[in-house]
């Protein structure tokens, strides 16, 4: 069997990854989560599960030495999947907030690659990385700049490390997730009530009749919203195909704005953004 660690495990896209993963036969899955809670029920699912805080170098070093003990020092695959959102207009988010945030979505995430593919040549160069970017990894959109911000970087180490494993066996994968089922608003909100002093910005009116609403209550589902086993879908494609993609994008809408990236002025590619 394979082995993969995968990060991010509590819910959403990587409960669904790891649980149908280990459903599906031929890997041994490795899932992580930052709550001893989460890792207790993943456990009695039947997951092999273990703590992991991608914020914590300690917590870093201390999970993938676990992860390569059981497995007698090999690991095939790697999904950084951990991460989280800061809501908010730029001018209102602090210098701390962004350290903190690319703590998880950045540092953290680089700490596990680099590990990670250490391991990989030391078995013989052979190994696939997936890192969990998201359409706002290629564009921006209001109030989300700071989450914006990690993820063109995750990008950005994601394409060179790439082109700097040329000539091994070992994959580097990008997934740019749209619109898919989650609990990414209601666990971006403690961050935006740590950081952003809303009522006091100069854009308070707008934070009101724009931002509060969509944050703290149900909307429903977003246009081309899809569910987490599509983004799983392209994670096994990634995995196991024996020319696996640079990139994959999920979700219609995320073709929808790629292409219009491409083909559209700036300014008028601004203008469509901001109706957003």
């Amino acid at each position: 069997m394979k082995s993969i660690l995968i990060t991010g495990c509590s819910s959403g896209l990587g409960e669904d990854a790891a649980r149908t993963l280990h459903r599906r036969g031929g890997w041994r899955v490795f899932a992580s989560c930052r709550k001893p809670e989460d890792v207790a029920r993943l456990e009695a699912e039947g997951l092999e599960c273990l703590a992991l805080d991608v914020a914590n170098p300690d917590s870093i070093a201390h999970a993938m030495d676990e992860v390569l003990t059981r497995t007698g020092g090999t690991l095939d695959a790697l999904f950084n999947n951990a991460g989280y959102g800061l809501p908010g207009a730029m001018e209102d988010v602090p210098a701390g907030a962004l350290r903190e945030i690319f703590e998880t979505n950045v540092f953290g995430l680089h700490d596990m690659t680099r590990r990670a593919v250490a391991a990989m040549r030391d078995q013989g160069g052979h190994g696939r990385i997936v890192q969990h970017s998201s359409a706002l990894g290629r564009v921006p959109l209001r109030w989300r700049g700071a989450y914006t911000a990690t993820k063109h970087a995750v990008e950005g180490l994601a394409d060179t490390m790439r082109l700097e494993l040329r000539g091994t066996d070992i994959h580097v994968s990008i997934l740019n997730t749209g619109p898919v089922t989650s609990k990414f608003r209601v666990n971006s909100i403690p961050g935006f009530e740590k950081w952003v002093d809303w009522e006091n910005s100069a854009l308070a009116e707008t934070y009101r009749s724009q931002l509060i609403k969509h944050l703290y209550e149900d909307t429903g589902k977003a246009m081309f919203q899809l569910e987490p086993p599509a983004v799983t879908a392209k994670l096994i494609h990634a995995l196991e195909s024996p020319r696996p993609r640079a990139r994959y994008f999920i979700t219609t809408a995320t073709y929808i704005v790629e292409a219009a990236r491409r083909v559209l002025p700036q300014r008028t590619f601004d203008w469509l953004i901001a109706q957003a």
